[in-house]
């Protein structure tokens, strides 16, 4: 039996656990914070599921473990600089951005990039935290302590945001999802629309971008790339070397969800192309009480963690699948009505896409 230690024991490492056990893969989901001596590394191959983490006595004996995989790889993607670094390196489309290194640097920042200026920090910020959108007059709004530990981009007009997940083998063969068309509000992902087939064009200019950067880095495993539509073509937004939340909707509109198809690359089990053969949606569940009603509409999957409820905390997900799209149509609307309020643009928005 295959053993896998995924770092961090989250909702990513919950569904990893979850994907495994069809396949006879023990998955062991482990917090930071473990002792070494109960951890069953010796005998595992070694993933995470996020990018960095703090300096513990696991983390540093994992550190050292050769079947660790992508372990060079996650510091390069964590740190928004070198990931930019790296998409200028391979000559790959992203937001024009500079180091922000001190406040003396605004004004030649704003004729450099624009009017619009968005703040990130290097490492940490996720789900909208650790980012600030800034004109000329609100430079006085960033901490102090953002200076030479972020970066400043250009802020984009773009007509809308997709991600492309993907697979590396160790053999070096890929294999890529279709483009997922994605919701934010403020920061965080609402709302998920997938196709079986996507924009012809743009699925090739994306899978040619992740290919480009799985292959420099020698990656293995599920990545996330997330683009923003322009007229010009995609420009790359941000990497996440790992499953992500704009691929939960594959769970249950794939013929192999994105978290199956990471451990079979790293365990080294077949990669075939996954077959997607009707649209789905995945709505993202925040901050809200579980409620057995949106289970009476046939289409629904629920996806709970099985954490605390908090303001802003990803709780679980819906997914719906169906080759009938005014069918999907017919469940969202029925769904609005079972979650808050601040569900319904999301919904309409994925109703707009099934259109």
């Amino acid at each position: 039996m295959k053993q896998v230690c995924v770092l961090g024991n989250g909702q990513l490492g919950r569904m990893l656990r979850q994907a495994g056990e069809p396949l006879g893969i023990a998955v062991w989901p482990i917090g930071l914070d473990a002792e070494p001596e109960a951890v069953p590394f010796a005998q595992s191959v070694i993933t995470a599921e996020i990018e960095r983490w703090p300096e513990t006595p696991l983390t540093r004996e994992l550190a050292r473990h050769p079947a660790f995989v992508n372990r060079d790889v996650f510091p390069v993607i964590a740190d928004r600089l070198t990931q930019k670094q790296l998409f200028d390196k391979l000559e790959l489309a992203t937001a024009p951005w500079q180091l922000l290194a001190s406040a003396d640097e605004w004004p030649a920042v704003f004729e450099r990039l624009g009017d619009l200026a968005i703040v990130k920090r290097r490492v940490g910020g996720y789900d909208g935290r650790g980012q600030w959108r800034l004109r000329a007059a609100d430079t006085a709004q960033l901490p102090q302590d953002c200076y030479g530990e972020c970066i400043v981009e250009q802020g984009i007009n773009f007509s809308g945001e997709v991600s492309l997940v993907g697979a590396r083998a160790q053999d070096g063969s890929t294999v890529f999802y279709p483009l997922t068309h994605n919701l934010h509000q403020d920061g965080i992902l609402r709302t998920s629309v997938a196709f079986p087939q996507a924009n012809a064009n743009q699925q090739a200019q994306a899978e040619t971008m992740l290919s480009t950067i799985l292959h420099e880095l020698n990656y293995v495993g599920v990545m996330a790339m997330e683009c923003f539509i322009t007229p010009g073509g995609l420009l790359i937004n941000e990497l996440a070397p790992r499953v992500h939340n704009s691929g939960h909707w594959t769970q249950n509109g794939a013929s192999i969800s994105q978290f199956e198809l990471h451990l079979r690359a790293i365990v080294g089990l077949p990669l075939p192309q996954p077959v997607v053969d009707s649209p789905s949606v995945m709505v993202n569940l925040i901050g809200t009480d579980l409620n057995y009603d949106w289970l009476k509409l046939p289409l629904i999957h629920l996806h709970w963690y099985d954490k605390e409820v908090r303001a802003g905390r990803k709780v679980g997900h819906l997914n719906l699948t169906d080759s009938d799209r005014d069918r999907l149509s017919a469940t969202l609307e029925a769904l609005t009505p079972l979650l808050p309020p601040e569900y319904a643009s999301g919904i309409a928005w994925a109703q707009g896409k099934l259109g």
